[in-house]
Protein backbone atom coordinates (compact mmCIF):
# COMPACT_ATOMS: atom_id res chain seq x y z
CA UNK A 1 0.00 0.00 0.00
CA UNK A 2 2.29 2.35 1.06
CA UNK A 3 4.72 1.21 -2.07
CA UNK A 4 1.56 2.07 -3.92
CA UNK A 5 1.16 5.54 -2.61
CA UNK A 6 4.48 6.65 -3.19
CA UNK A 7 4.23 5.92 -7.03
CA UNK A 8 0.86 7.61 -7.46
CA UNK A 9 1.95 10.64 -5.64
CA UNK A 10 4.74 11.04 -8.42
CA UNK A 11 1.89 11.94 -11.09
CA UNK A 12 -0.76 13.85 -9.11
CA UNK A 13 -1.71 16.20 -7.06
CA UNK A 14 -1.86 15.93 -3.40
CA UNK A 15 -4.70 17.96 -3.59
CA UNK A 16 -7.05 14.99 -5.02
CA UNK A 17 -5.55 12.79 -2.41
CA UNK A 18 -6.96 15.47 0.17
CA UNK A 19 -10.45 15.13 -0.93
CA UNK A 20 -10.73 11.51 -1.53
CA UNK A 21 -9.43 11.09 1.90
CA UNK A 22 -12.06 13.34 3.42
CA UNK A 23 -14.93 12.31 1.82
CA UNK A 24 -13.94 8.68 1.87
CA UNK A 25 -11.44 7.59 4.33
CA UNK A 26 -12.20 10.36 7.42
CA UNK A 27 -15.19 9.48 8.20
CA UNK A 28 -15.02 5.68 8.00
CA UNK A 29 -12.22 6.31 10.78
CA UNK A 30 -14.43 8.62 12.96
CA UNK A 31 -16.89 5.94 12.53
CA UNK A 32 -14.50 3.25 14.31
CA UNK A 33 -11.70 4.67 15.68
CA UNK A 34 -11.58 6.08 19.68
CA UNK A 35 -9.91 9.27 18.46
CA UNK A 36 -13.00 10.91 17.75
CA UNK A 37 -13.82 11.13 21.51
CA UNK A 38 -10.28 12.04 22.30
CA UNK A 39 -10.28 15.02 20.02
CA UNK A 40 -13.59 16.29 20.74
CA UNK A 41 -13.43 15.91 24.47
CA UNK A 42 -9.84 18.49 23.86
CA UNK A 43 -11.21 20.52 21.49
CA UNK A 44 -14.82 21.00 23.97
CA UNK A 45 -13.35 21.23 27.15
CA UNK A 46 -9.96 22.63 26.93
CA UNK A 47 -10.32 25.13 23.55
CA UNK A 48 -14.12 25.94 24.94
CA UNK A 49 -16.00 25.12 21.37
CA UNK A 50 -19.60 24.79 21.68
CA UNK A 51 -21.36 21.06 20.76
CA UNK A 52 -21.75 21.34 17.59
CA UNK A 53 -18.09 23.13 16.76
CA UNK A 54 -16.12 21.06 18.26
CA UNK A 55 -18.03 17.93 16.21
CA UNK A 56 -16.92 19.86 13.12
CA UNK A 57 -13.56 21.08 14.22
CA UNK A 58 -12.87 17.34 15.40
CA UNK A 59 -13.69 16.01 11.60
CA UNK A 60 -11.36 18.66 10.21
CA UNK A 61 -8.68 17.59 13.01
CA UNK A 62 -8.78 14.29 11.25
CA UNK A 63 -8.95 15.89 7.74
CA UNK A 64 -5.69 17.68 8.80
CA UNK A 65 -4.18 14.59 10.02
CA UNK A 66 -4.69 12.85 6.67
CA UNK A 67 -3.22 15.55 4.71
CA UNK A 68 -0.04 15.57 6.66
CA UNK A 69 0.28 11.48 5.93
CA UNK A 70 -0.59 12.14 2.27
CA UNK A 71 1.66 14.71 2.22
CA UNK A 72 4.64 12.97 4.24
CA UNK A 73 4.27 10.09 1.19
CA UNK A 74 4.32 12.75 -1.20
CA UNK A 75 7.95 14.00 0.36
CA UNK A 76 9.13 10.49 0.04
CA UNK A 77 7.62 10.54 -4.06
CA UNK A 78 9.92 13.84 -4.34
CA UNK A 79 7.41 16.39 -4.36
CA UNK A 80 8.96 19.47 -2.80
CA UNK A 81 6.92 21.73 -0.09
CA UNK A 82 7.22 25.52 0.59
CA UNK A 83 8.52 26.04 3.90
CA UNK A 84 8.67 29.78 6.14
CA UNK A 85 11.15 29.92 9.09
CA UNK A 86 10.29 31.27 12.20
CA UNK A 87 13.63 31.84 14.11
CA UNK A 88 15.71 30.26 11.86
CA UNK A 89 18.74 32.69 13.37
CA UNK A 90 17.61 30.71 16.96
CA UNK A 91 19.08 27.49 15.28
CA UNK A 92 21.38 28.60 13.34
CA UNK A 93 23.22 30.49 16.29
CA UNK A 94 22.90 26.63 18.29
CA UNK A 95 24.36 24.69 14.79
CA UNK A 96 27.20 27.49 14.94
CA UNK A 97 28.11 26.23 18.42
CA UNK A 98 30.63 23.66 19.39
CA UNK A 99 28.27 22.21 22.11
CA UNK A 100 25.23 19.70 21.26
CA UNK A 101 21.52 21.08 22.00
CA UNK A 102 18.18 19.26 22.30
CA UNK A 103 15.07 20.17 20.25
CA UNK A 104 12.14 19.49 21.74
CA UNK A 105 9.28 18.59 19.34
CA UNK A 106 5.67 17.64 20.21
CA UNK A 107 2.33 16.36 17.65
CA UNK A 108 1.70 19.41 16.15
CA UNK A 109 1.90 19.83 12.16
CA UNK A 110 4.16 17.88 10.21
CA UNK A 111 7.42 17.85 11.94
CA UNK A 112 9.01 15.74 9.63
CA UNK A 113 9.47 18.71 7.79
CA UNK A 114 12.33 20.20 10.10
CA UNK A 115 14.28 17.32 9.79
CA UNK A 116 14.55 17.71 6.18
CA UNK A 117 14.66 21.88 6.28
CA UNK A 118 16.69 22.93 9.28
CA UNK A 119 19.97 21.73 8.40
CA UNK A 120 23.06 22.44 10.77
CA UNK A 121 25.91 21.41 8.43
CA UNK A 122 28.25 21.00 11.62
CA UNK A 123 26.91 18.57 13.21
CA UNK A 124 25.01 15.56 13.07
CA UNK A 125 21.21 15.85 13.39
CA UNK A 126 19.76 12.83 15.86
CA UNK A 127 15.97 12.15 15.52
CA UNK A 128 14.00 9.81 17.77
CA UNK A 129 11.39 8.31 15.93
CA UNK A 130 9.07 5.27 17.39
CA UNK A 131 10.56 2.11 16.89
CA UNK A 132 8.64 -0.79 14.91
CA UNK A 133 7.13 1.71 12.19
CA UNK A 134 6.64 0.29 8.76
CA UNK A 135 9.62 -0.77 7.37
CA UNK A 136 8.41 1.27 4.11
CA UNK A 137 8.44 4.20 6.23
CA UNK A 138 11.61 3.92 7.68
CA UNK A 139 13.47 3.01 4.42
CA UNK A 140 11.87 6.07 2.59
CA UNK A 141 12.87 8.30 5.28
CA UNK A 142 16.60 7.06 5.38
CA UNK A 143 16.43 7.73 1.40
CA UNK A 144 15.26 11.16 1.98
CA UNK A 145 18.16 11.59 5.18
CA UNK A 146 20.83 10.23 2.68
CA UNK A 147 21.86 13.49 1.50
CA UNK A 148 22.15 14.94 4.77
CA UNK A 149 23.34 14.58 7.75
CA UNK A 150 20.38 13.30 10.40
CA UNK A 151 20.54 9.83 11.77
CA UNK A 152 17.62 7.82 13.18
CA UNK A 153 17.58 6.62 16.98
CA UNK A 154 14.48 4.22 17.54
CA UNK A 155 12.90 4.77 21.17
CA UNK A 156 13.42 0.89 22.19
CA UNK A 157 11.11 -0.84 25.49
CA UNK A 158 14.68 -1.46 26.61
CA UNK A 159 15.64 2.02 26.87
CA UNK A 160 18.73 0.95 24.91
CA UNK A 161 17.84 4.73 23.04
CA UNK A 162 19.52 6.64 25.98
CA UNK A 163 22.39 5.26 25.26
CA UNK A 164 22.82 6.42 21.71
CA UNK A 165 21.35 9.79 23.09
CA UNK A 166 24.10 10.18 25.40
CA UNK A 167 26.88 9.82 22.74
CA UNK A 168 25.43 11.91 20.58
CA UNK A 169 25.26 14.87 22.92
CA UNK A 170 28.80 14.05 23.90
CA UNK A 171 29.95 14.43 20.49
CA UNK A 172 28.30 17.97 20.13
CA UNK A 173 25.59 16.43 17.74
CA UNK A 174 21.71 17.60 17.88
CA UNK A 175 19.23 15.53 19.56
CA UNK A 176 15.71 16.14 18.56
CA UNK A 177 12.57 14.48 20.84
CA UNK A 178 9.01 14.58 20.77
CA UNK A 179 8.13 15.96 24.35
CA UNK A 180 4.25 16.50 24.25
CA UNK A 181 3.94 12.30 24.89
CA UNK A 182 4.77 10.39 27.63
CA UNK A 183 7.29 7.33 26.07
CA UNK A 184 9.92 4.87 26.91
CA UNK A 185 9.82 5.28 30.86
CA UNK A 186 6.50 6.11 32.78
CA UNK A 187 8.12 8.60 34.67
CA UNK A 188 6.25 12.12 33.78
CA UNK A 189 5.95 15.56 35.26
CA UNK A 190 2.11 16.52 35.71
CA UNK A 191 2.39 20.13 34.79
CA UNK A 192 -0.92 22.50 33.86
CA UNK A 193 -2.06 22.94 30.11
CA UNK A 194 -5.02 24.38 28.82
CA UNK A 195 -6.77 24.44 32.29
CA UNK A 196 -5.99 21.05 33.27
CA UNK A 197 -3.20 18.92 34.68
CA UNK A 198 -1.61 16.70 32.07
CA UNK A 199 1.15 14.62 31.61
CA UNK A 200 4.90 14.95 29.95
CA UNK A 201 8.16 12.89 29.61
CA UNK A 202 10.53 13.69 32.26
CA UNK A 203 13.42 12.70 30.33
CA UNK A 204 13.81 15.50 27.61
CA UNK A 205 13.84 18.15 30.61
CA UNK A 206 16.09 15.49 32.79
CA UNK A 207 18.93 15.26 30.02
CA UNK A 208 18.94 19.01 29.00
CA UNK A 209 19.48 19.90 32.53
CA UNK A 210 21.93 17.36 33.25
CA UNK A 211 24.17 18.28 30.58
CA UNK A 212 23.15 22.13 31.06
CA UNK A 213 22.63 21.99 27.51
CA UNK A 214 20.75 24.86 25.22
CA UNK A 215 17.16 23.73 24.42
CA UNK A 216 14.49 25.07 21.48
CA UNK A 217 11.22 24.36 20.61
CA UNK A 218 10.73 23.37 17.12
CA UNK A 219 7.07 23.02 15.92
CA UNK A 220 5.63 22.51 11.79
CA UNK A 221 2.39 23.80 11.04
CA UNK A 222 0.82 23.55 7.77
CA UNK A 223 -0.60 27.10 6.07
CA UNK A 224 -1.96 26.00 2.85
CA UNK A 225 -2.10 22.91 0.62
CA UNK A 226 1.93 23.43 -0.36
CA UNK A 227 3.38 25.32 2.26
CA UNK A 228 4.39 24.41 6.10
CA UNK A 229 5.71 27.27 8.35
CA UNK A 230 8.43 25.82 11.19
CA UNK A 231 8.09 27.85 14.56
CA UNK A 232 12.00 27.89 16.13
CA UNK A 233 11.71 29.08 19.98
CA UNK A 234 14.86 29.21 22.31
CA UNK A 235 13.71 27.60 25.83
CA UNK A 236 15.35 29.42 28.92
CA UNK A 237 16.08 28.46 32.40
CA UNK A 238 18.92 29.06 34.82
CA UNK A 239 21.67 26.65 34.79
CA UNK A 240 22.80 28.00 38.14
CA UNK A 241 19.32 27.21 40.11
CA UNK A 242 19.00 23.26 41.97
CA UNK A 243 18.73 20.68 39.25
CA UNK A 244 15.36 20.16 40.30
CA UNK A 245 13.96 23.70 39.79
CA UNK A 246 16.07 23.73 36.39
CA UNK A 247 13.72 21.02 35.14
CA UNK A 248 10.86 22.39 36.59
CA UNK A 249 11.43 26.20 34.66
CA UNK A 250 12.71 23.97 31.30
CA UNK A 251 9.45 22.00 31.33
CA UNK A 252 7.40 25.29 32.38
CA UNK A 253 9.05 26.88 29.51
CA UNK A 254 7.99 23.88 26.53
CA UNK A 255 4.99 23.95 27.84
CA UNK A 256 3.85 27.45 28.20
CA UNK A 257 5.62 27.61 24.17
CA UNK A 258 3.48 24.23 23.55
CA UNK A 259 0.07 25.65 24.93
CA UNK A 260 0.91 29.25 22.69
CA UNK A 261 1.33 27.37 19.22
CA UNK A 262 -1.59 24.60 19.65
CA UNK A 263 -4.33 27.86 20.82
CA UNK A 264 -3.47 29.44 16.94
CA UNK A 265 -3.32 26.55 15.65
CA UNK A 266 -5.92 24.30 17.64
CA UNK A 267 -6.89 21.77 15.12
CA UNK A 268 -3.45 20.73 14.20
CA UNK A 269 -2.87 18.96 17.52
CA UNK A 270 -2.41 15.49 17.18
CA UNK A 271 -2.74 13.77 20.07
CA UNK A 272 -5.05 10.87 19.93
CA UNK A 273 -4.44 9.22 23.41
CA UNK A 274 -5.60 10.07 26.99
CA UNK A 275 -3.38 13.01 28.04
CA UNK A 276 -4.67 15.36 31.06
CA UNK A 277 -5.30 13.48 34.53
CA UNK A 278 -9.02 14.36 34.94
CA UNK A 279 -10.37 13.61 31.20
CA UNK A 280 -13.55 11.84 31.33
Amino acid sequence: MHKWLIRMLRFIDVRILYGFVSIFVIPVCLAINPSRGLIYRYLRKRQKNGIIRAAWLTYVNHCLFGQVVVDRFAMYAGKKFEVEIDGYDNYLRLADNPDGFIQLSAHIGNYEIAGYTLKAEKKKFNALVFFGEKESVMRNRQKLFSTTNINMIAIRPDMGHLFEINAALANGEVVSMPSDRVFGSDKHLAIDFLGEKAKFPYGPFSIATMRGLEVIAVNVLKISAKKYKIIVTPLCYDGQAPRKEQIRQLSSAYVNELERVVNIYPTQWYNYFEFWENDN
